[in-house]
């Protein structure tokens, strides 16, 4: 059984007429005869009823007739796809995220409703780059060698601590005074912990981490369940703060930090490229606005 077969049953089931079928497909009616009757042997079944000079579909054809007209019709979109996607030219970004992962979808997303044809390729690994992962832009909070940088924005970071908390009754706090606090943290390595452990140069002590986590919203609720306290980013972290939170500024040191578009030096040639560079910067100036 084959496409030609299953095409020639479609055709003459809408005429139920062997020679009609025939002209509209170019073969002639002995040819387009043999075909139908090899197909019912290969399924054991007749198909059509005769009637004198008429064929008429029977159960075994209409049932029959529905799955080809299924089959067909997948198979003809699928064709269609495979020659528009070589008509097309689909071009991809590698885009390594070490910092701001929440954003991710709706950058992404709004930025394929402007260029439906872009794929991307996303990592949020530093060990990946490390180990000579190629990437066209990277959005980081650190300079990265041999890469020009773009300031996307300014962030400063609060400390975050339940409503239950006794600090929750102040608006600022001062880090030399957290020394008996159990902050939550986020992993070792990742770029909002190596930002925040730096806050404690010049303290002469180090946070007392009792948790550590990948994922902002678990960091949030153990805040929320009164198990530590945490700093947390004022724009990037913003939709992930709760009524049970409270942010307080911290006054000394002042805890801020910088998030850069990173690419490539002198590697931002494709229309692409520059497409994408205004679209994330745009993003970026509209997320701190508002």
């Amino acid at each position: 059984m084959d496409y030609l077969q299953l095409k020639y049953f479609q055709v003459t089931s809408k005429y139920e007429h062997v020679t009609r079928a025939a002209n509209e497909l170019f073969i002639s009616q002995p040819a387009l005869s043999k075909m139908i009757r090899n197909l019912e042997t290969e399924l054991g079944v007749q198909l059509f009823d005769r009637e004198g000079k008429h064929i008429v579909l029977n159960e075994y054809g209409k049932k029959f007739l529905k799955r080809v007209n299924q089959s067909l019709s997948a198979l003809e979109q699928g064709i269609s796809e495979v020659k528009e996607m070589k008509n097309e030219k689909v071009e991809v970004i590698t885009l390594y995220v070490a910092v701001g992962s929440m954003l991710l979808p709706n950058l992404v997303g709004k930025f394929r409703d402007l260029y439906p044809q872009i794929r991307f390729n996303l990592t949020q690994h530093p060990a990946m780059v490390k180990k000579g992962l190629a990437y066209d832009f990277a959005i980081t909070s650190e300079e990265l060698a041999g890469n020009e940088h773009t300031i996307l924005l300014e962030e400063e970071i609060f400390l975050g601590v339940p409503n239950s908390h006794p600090l929750s009754t102040q608006n600022t706090v001062f880090l030399k005074d957290l020394e008996d606090e159990k902050f939550i943290s986020l992993t070792p390595g990742n770029s909002l912990r190596k930002t925040t452990d730096r806050f404690f140069t010049h303290i002469p002590f180090e946070p007392n981490t009792v948790f550590e986590s990948d994922d902002p919203a678990t960091v949030r609720g153990l805040i929320q369940t009164g198990l530590g306290i945490s700093f947390i980013p004022s724009i990037l972290w913003r939709n992930i703060v709760t009524e049970d939170i409270k942010l307080l500024q911290i006054r000394e040191p002042r805890c801020m930090r910088t998030i850069y578009l990173s690419y490539p030096a002198g590697e931002l040639h494709t229309d692409i490229e520059k497409s994408f560079f205004e679209f994330i910067i745009g993003f970026f100036q509209d997320i701190a606005q508002h």
